[in-house]
């Protein structure tokens, strides 16, 4: 599933496409994704502006000029695909309709917005703006990375005392948002904490450690597109490339790359999921 990296992308992406232009028509092709759609949902969205496109978390937010905001979330397997745009030096022609061409989008001037889904998994609402944050989907979300109400003291606070192994607690949306189980990996060996370690029984410093680790390693990812994973691309199509930066996971049986470190990645199961961490520099 996207992560932050991959969400921001693709709302970097889509803003100059988006912001402050308006939405000519809308076609939704189906009644619902991994819920039902809106109401309404192409005629609420027609002749509306796009005041701005931010970012929550894992979800996509397009605040209109009718005073809703549309969320989208891209589930396993959704993409968002700009065509009969000029991006750059690329020229995205208009593609015919593709079999899980769930949402098409056409704004003033030609450009088409479209929300690919095989699986089915995403989501996609209209929510007043001014009660964005009530919405069942955003409401308890923790602070964002890059913000400023993430830091090492609110870490340290929210982990104190917390009887689940730290992966777990850094994958709750409630204490960080928008991490999922590449990025918690990756940081966690470049903090040298193993991924099942008790959140509450690590050491004060040792989980101050964390946020500059977890900031370090979304930027760099942000920086090289996100990670190309299964069904993953950019608006434009194109691949992101961290993948070819990964530390450790999906990694088992290499060396660790650690400067020193004589050890090698090793992948174990945490939850049904896969976990990838050194056993000799991360304890």
């Amino acid at each position: 599933m996207p992560e932050l990296p991959e969400v921001e992308t693709v709302r970097r992406g889509l803003e100059p496409v988006l912001a402050g232009r308006t939405i000519a028509a809308a076609v939704a092709r189906r009644p619902d994704l991994r819920r039902p759609l809106p109401e309404r949902l192409a005629e609420r969205l027609a002749g509306a502006r796009v005041i701005g496109l931010r970012r929550r978390s894992k979800y996509l937010l397009a605040d209109l000029s009718t005073d809703e905001t549309l969320i989208v979330h891209l589930g396993m397997s959704g993409r968002i695909l700009i065509s009969g745009a000029v991006l750059g030096r690329h020229v995205h022609p208009q593609a015919a309709p593709q079999t899980h061409d769930h949402v098409v989008i056409d704004m003033e001037g030609g450009v088409r917005i479209t929300f690919n889904d095989p699986r089915r998994f995403g989501t996609m609402d209209l929510w007043p703006t001014a009660a964005l944050g009530r919405h069942p989907l955003l409401a308890g979300i923790g602070p964002e990375p890059f913000g400023n109400d993430f830091h090492e003291d609110y870490l340290v606070a929210r982990l104190r005392g917390r009887r689940t192994p730290v992966k777990a607690a850094l994958l709750d949306q409630r204490v960080v948002a928008g991490l999922g189980n590449i990025y918690v990996a990756e940081a966690l060996h470049r903090a040298g904490i193993a991924p099942w370690r008790l959140a509450g029984r690590i050491a004060a410093p040792r989980v101050a450690a964390l946020v500059p680790a977890i900031r370090a390693v979304l930027a760099e990812a942000i920086a090289a597109g996100g990670s190309s994973l299964r069904d993953y691309r950019q608006a434009d199509g194109e691949l992101g490339y961290f993948q070819h930066a990964f530390r450790v996971y999906g990694r088992a049986g290499a060396p660790c790359p650690t400067a020193g470190c004589t050890g090698t990645v090793r992948r174990t199961v945490q939850a049904g999921r896969s976990s990838f961490h050194c056993p000799v520099c991360q304890r």
